[in-house]
């Protein structure tokens, strides 16, 4: 190289280090200033938040008025607390934002169910939470308030600060109709053929109260129970398919209602833990207070009483037994199917293939998917709204049972075992079963406001699991009564027809 060249090549080298450096400057600089810019809540507002209420809600929320008068912000809640998560979160979201806002119908858009705990774990960080709550044990907190934080630091991971503070971000209102008992459709037992002269649907008047209910009449016959290999959605427990002969019952026309639970709860509930005149051998009879609020704040009234464990759903019909002076239970899964087929073979109670209805196809999710004529019998996440809803809401099966497949899962008197139907003779049917002698957690059958079209079918089977619907109950030893984080299974009864 040349004396001459030399300085030239040294000057393009400086002046390229030298842009290079402006440039990075300019890239992190705009990148910063961007990344500011999109976290603002003015942001937030006009480009992200399609939902309708979102910061309307906010605003009248605790986390905006707050008494240090600190605003809390959207992303302090709805990104994590720092570090490359953030960044990754960030993007996440963003790009999950911006297709919602340019290419979905937001009237379409399930806000309800957005906001359940399910949801909102995908949106909602624990370091976030944590980053401003970082003293757990204020000087005002309660007695209850920090026995639930003690166990949440025992139960670290598998306790987050939303499963007792999920509604904390954003203010709720609570709609006057939601409170209001809606009237139930007129029961008319000429509707449907009742299955013999003297065996028929009635009234049950429950004693001491003016609170009544419909009981239905089921005449015994033999049933296919379970589903064939090629139905759609078919679960491996849904098998083998067996033959049974049941014995004739009544059933409940609805699921129990918070009207007649509550009348049980007047009758025998007992004082809590926190109550000077508590007696654990008294507790036993019947159920202490709620933790929370079990019907969710949806209302009660007609709605299905919810929350409630197996076990207090059994001492109810001991206690429904006792003041009627009749024998009621909890159906068995036998009973349950052979009452919500009414006589049919198909997957639901009326014409219908699950791969129409269901959500979970790919291709159900890009085209859209049938409700018609599902959303006529069940209140299902197909409904639109995330809570449960009054019997009137919903046509019957064709024996008169309202909500069979959907509002509330339903307990059945039978313990849970997947083989269960492969203990049942493979010829000749099998007469009144009731499940294995014994197991760990108990059977639930039909759908809830929170399931699937493919979780709605007849056939369809589930279980009570204890612990994870214990998780939040913060007191040792959990209740008996009620779970803590479980919200969509209820039960109906069935009573049995005495023998003369």
């Amino acid at each position: 190289m040349s004396d001459s060249t030399a300085p030239r090549t040294r000057k393009r080298t400086i002046l390229l280090i030298f842009t290079g450096m402006i440039l990075g400057f300019i890239v992190v600089y705009g990148a910063k200033a961007g990344i500011d810019y999109t976290s603002t809540n003015e942001f937030c507002d006009k480009f992200c938040h399609v939902h309708p209420h979102v910061t309307a809600s906010w605003i009248k929320g605790t986390h905006y008025t707050t008494k240090s008068g600190m605003v809390t912000g959207c992303i302090e809640c709805h990104l994590p607390a720092g570090g490359l998560e953030y960044y990754t979160e960030k993007a996440r979201l963003g790009l999950q934002d911006v297709y919602g806002f340019y290419f979905k119908d937001t009237k379409k858009i399930d806000w309800e169910s957005k906001g359940s705990l399910e949801k909102a774990v995908t949106f909602t960080y624990e370091s976030a939470c944590l980053r401003c709550h970082q003293i757990l044990f204020s000087s005002k907190l309660t007695k209850k308030g920090a026995d639930a934080h003690l166990y949440y630091q025992r139960m670290k991971g598998k306790v987050l600060c939303l499963n007792c503070h999920l509604n904390s971000g954003h203010y709720t209102e609570k709609k006057a109709e939601e409170y209001t008992e809606a009237t139930d459709d007129v029961y008319d037992p000429n509707a449907f053929p009742s299955p013999a002269e003297e065996f028929k649907n009635y009234t049950e008047a429950i004693p001491g109260s003016d609170v009544k209910f419909e009981m239905v009449a089921i005449q015994g016959g033999t049933f296919t129970i379970g589903s064939p290999d090629s139905e759609p959605y078919r679960d491996a427990d849904e098998g083998p398919q067996r033959q049974v002969q049941l014995s004739p019952f009544w059933i409940g026309r609805t699921e129990v209602r918070w009207r007649e639970w509550e009348v049980f709860y007047a009758q025998r509930g007992t004082p809590g833990h926190s109550d000077p005149t508590y007696d654990p051998e008294v507790a036993a009879t019947g159920p202490t207070p709620p933790y929370g609020s079990p019907d969710q704040g949806w209302g009660r009234g007609a709605r299905p009483a919810i929350t409630m464990t197996h076990h207090a759903a059994m001492v109810y019909c001991e206690w429904l037994s006792s003041v009627t002076g009749r024998k009621y239970r909890l159906p068995t899964e036998a009973e349950w199917e052979y009452a919500c087929r009414a006589g049919t073979t198909s997957p639901y109670f009326f014409p219908g293939d699950p791969a129409d209805f269901t959500a979970h196809s790919w291709w159900n999710r890009i085209f859209g998917f049938e409700k018609q004529p599902l959303i006529a019998y069940a209140r299902y996440a197909g409904s639109g709204v995330a809570r449960t809803a009054p019997p009137a809401t919903v046509k019957p099966n064709p024996w008169g049972l309202i909500n069979t497949l959907g509002n509330v899962r339903e307990f059945c008197l039978d313990w849970y075992a997947p083989e269960a139907y492969a203990k049942y003779p493979s010829s000749g049917a099998v007469q009144n079963p009731r499940g294995p002698e014994s197991g760990k957690e108990h059977v639930v059958r039909g759908g809830s406001f929170k399931s699937d079209a493919a979780d709605l079918r007849a056939a369809a089977r589930d279980f009570t699991r204890t612990e994870a619907w214990l998780m939040t109950d913060p007191q040792s030893p959990k209740s008996i009564w009620w779970y803590s984080d479980c919200n969509d299974v209820g039960f109906r009864v069935v009573r049995e027809l005495e023998s003369k």
